[in-house]
């Protein structure tokens, strides 16, 4: 319960920090990592205060994060952060945004919290504790019928060089189900999952600190996470497609194009 505790607390002085905090005024204001993805000072700044409370509860812990130290590591206590998912949406206003922070002992996720900056709502999980919402425990949708399934994605917006395979699955999904959506935070994407929002989720490329968080919740609440090769999700840079488990083989199938 410590780390639950302590993933909570960064999680939600991070999203604090950031509801306080004025949004840059225009592009000029905007760092770029590379093409149409970007980083602010305000992603930083989250960072820095996340890194200090988990650091400060559990000394000689290590940090995983794309700003901080981007290298995976598995031995021991290992935090995965993402101080700010979703920098886009926040720089313009669009109000689906989180805070992401999992806790991993030799690699196996331990626990899990994600904050919607916006609303202020907390996500938590512990490893045979289950996932929560607040005080409502979380449990994936009893959906199994494609055509009554409402489906996340995320595409592809900076390498394209797989647009034609992702275009290929979009049009198989959109034709079977009553609906997709693309918010833009994976985070939270994997959190609707959890919440019985979204009967399934698929995107072609994450990093473990956009999943490691959404993936405890999705498999606390019932569901399954894993790659487009069936095999479970872990710490890794990774395609990844979750939903209940009815909903996650036949969403599988298609993305690893079995149902062609």
């Amino acid at each position: 319960m410590n780390l639950l505790d302590l993933a909570t607390d960064a999680a939600v002085r991070a999203a604090s920090f950031i509801r306080s905090a004025e949004r840059p005024a225009g592009p000029s204001a905007w760092g770029h990592k590379q093409a149409r993805d970007f980083v602010t000072d305000i992603d930083r700044g989250a960072e820095a205060l996340i890194a200090g409370v988990l650091l400060a509860g559990e000394p000689g812990s290590r940090i995983i994060g794309e700003e901080l130290s981007p290298v995976i590591e598995r031995d021991g206590l290992v935090w995965i952060v993402d101080p700010l998912d979703g920098t886009a949406n926040f720089l313009h206003g669009y109000p689906w945004y989180a805070v992401s922070i999992a806790a991993a002992i030799d690699g196996v996720l331990e626990a899990a919290a994600v904050v919607h900056v916006p609303r202020n709502e907390v996500y938590r999980a512990r490893r045979g504790g289950g996932a929560w919402l607040g005080e409502r425990r979380l449990a994936v949708s009893a959906i199994t019928d494609p055509d009554y399934a409402l489906v996340g994605t995320g595409y592809p917006f900076k390498d394209l060089s797989r647009i034609e395979e992702y275009q290929r699955h979009f049009g198989s999904v959109a034709a079977a189900t009553s609906g997709i959506r693309r918010a833009g935070a994976a985070a939270l994407d994997l959190a609707s999952v959890a919440a019985g929002e979204f009967e399934g989720f698929w995107e072609q490329y994450l990093a473990t600190w956009d999943t490691a968080a959404g993936t405890l919740l999705v498999r606390e609440a019932g569901g399954v996470v894993t790659t487009f090769e069936g095999t479970d999700l872990g710490l890794e840079h990774a395609a990844v497609v979750a939903g209940n488990p009815a909903m996650h083989r036949w969403l599988l199938d298609i993305v690893s194009d079995r149902a062609r």
